[in-house]
């Protein structure tokens, strides 16, 4: 009875890892998976100045040495001023090829910026060039399963201008948007063809499981290091390899919109720490009330997020999926 109670019990302590042992594991994982079945030269990692292609660059430089790792740095106009600069300090701790391809004139051709302006001011007609924005989703305590999400404009003067953003204009922001992604992911198979190198995954558990990437773009790559932890033990990692303190505590953001803000208000709806929480609890068969009590959130958020994260982990299934072809097990329906 006691070791069931302990069972159903949440504690952070379940996110602690032995880094020395996972480091080891990993760095024999990429090794393997790099030289032997994918039988490529090196590593090819985007580097966005975060605490997930940071931590990813570093154990491939772990596994394959530094010289055997590129890093690819490619912001654009609307990134934060501080992603190029983190990103440049990554790899030189690293000591690191970096290559520096600022994508901008990639979207421009696209007609990116001229369109998402256009979408903007037929949402809020005051929207000029100069302004900054931002999507924002809606506020987790609200009960339902389903998201919405809001338009946020500022002037150059500090005005805010918020309003709904209809499902029409959402999806053509979003695949907008997806120009980014996907045009990085270009570069980075440019750059591992040209040098015989495989093309590192960085994304998390959390972004994995809920769908958090772009299908063909982040979502793409040769081999996924980290894709099984918690974004709470990449950190752990981060701190174990060294990594510059600037990168170990900055905190996650979005970086794709203008206007600046974390992945909690763009996506998850809670800061890492506690969706870390949230989704091993939902995962494990821990009770919410459980998880509740650790991370100091109300019982009630905390069930209705276990709904959301089962909710999306469905909804987005089909970013996971391979090319469906007509093999029988491709056409077999979702288990029920």
């Amino acid at each position: 009875m006691a070791r069931e109670k302990h069972m159903n019990e949440f504690s952070y302590d379940r996110l602690k890892l032995d880094c020395e042992k996972e480091t080891n594991r990993l760095a024999a994982f990429i090794s393997e998976a790099v030289g032997r079945w994918l039988r490529k030269q090196g590593a090819v990692v985007a580097i966005s100045g975060g605490i997930d292609s940071s931590v990813t660059a570093a154990l491939c430089v772990r596994a394959l040495g530094p010289d055997k790792v590129i890093g690819l740095l490619m912001p654009e106009r609307d990134s934060h001023p501080d992603t190029l600069r983190l990103s440049q300090l990554v790899g030189e701790s690293l000591k690191i090829r970096t290559i520096h391809r600022d994508i901008t004139p990639i979207l421009a051709g696209l007609g990116f910026y001229q369109e998402m302006t256009s979408c903007l001011q037929e949402i809020i007609p005051e929207y000029a060039e100069g302004w900054k924005w931002k999507i924002s989703a809606s506020d987790i305590s609200e009960e339902r399963v389903f998201t919405f999400f809001w338009l946020v404009v500022q002037s150059p003067q500090g005005e805010i201008i918020k309003k709904r953003l209809p499902a029409d204009k959402l999806l053509r922001m979003i695949a907008l948007s997806n120009f980014k992604q996907r045009t990085r992911k270009m570069l980075e198979y440019h750059y591992a063809d040209r040098f015989n190198y495989a093309v590192a995954v960085t994304s998390n558990l959390l972004e994995t499981d809920q769908g958090f990437f772009v299908k063909l773009g982040d979502g793409a790559g040769d081999f996924k290091p980290i894709a099984h932890l918690y974004k709470s033990q990449i950190y752990q990692l981060g701190e174990y390899l060294g990594l510059p303190v600037a990168i170990t505590r900055r905190q996650p953001t979005a970086d794709i919109h203008p206007l600046s803000q974390g992945q909690d208000e763009f996506f998850f709806g809670l800061p890492y720490q506690q969706m870390d929480a949230c989704l091993y609890g939902e995962k494990n068969g821990i009770p919410p009330e459980s998880v509740a009590r650790a991370i100091g959130v109300d019982e009630e958020k905390v069930r209705l997020i276990y709904k959301q994260l089962a909710h999306r982990r469905t909804a987005n299934k089909y970013l996971r999926l391979p090319p469906l072809g007509l093999e029988a097990e491709d056409l077999e329906p979702e288990d029920q």
